[in-house]
């Protein structure tokens, strides 16, 4: 297996929100996705037009912040979304059931460096960084296995 990079520079929210709709159309239960960036990146705005393009019924889609993880039924089943900001030890994150949603459940894990040796290897890696322009941002994807290179077509186009 090799390890794949792909970078975006996003004009702006829509269009961020854009392309987390198109991976979200080609999501299956078991991806999971570790999004990382400092505060303010745009890493729960990603996640919400994400998960909001995932739902079976619209829903207010809060952040995650204070209470850790917020679920989801999805069209294709569960949907978790976790912050992980506030944890110091990988205890407190199997506590919440997270490792046991990598395997059935479409994860969204903001701040995933505290996962340490529970992070997924077949996890796709998105990092948000300020882009030049105001209100532009720059994403980087990296992956291994060739799963996330179907799923990523429509960021290639």
């Amino acid at each position: 297996m090799s390890d794949d990079t792909l970078s975006l520079l996003l004009s702006g929210s829509d269009e961020t929100a854009r392309r987390a709709q198109q991976l979200a159309r080609r999501l299956t239960p078991g991806d999971v996705l570790l999004l990382s960036g400092d505060v303010g990146a745009g890493k729960t705005h990603f996640a919400r037009a994400l998960i909001f393009e995932l739902l079976e019924f619209p829903e207010d889609i809060p952040s995650p912040t204070f209470t850790l993880v917020q679920t989801y039924d999805g069209q294709s089943g569960a949907i978790w979304h976790a912050d992980l900001y506030r944890l110091t030890s990988t205890y407190e994150i199997e506590e919440l059931g997270l490792v046991e949603a990598f395997l059935d459940a479409i994860c969204l894990v903001e701040w995933p460096d505290r996962l340490g040796p529970l992070a997924p290897a077949g996890a796709l890696h998105i990092n948000l960084t300020p882009g030049p322009e105001e209100d532009s941002r720059a994403l980087t994807a990296k992956w291994t296995g060739a799963d996330w290179d179907d799923k990523l077509t429509d960021w290639r186009a």
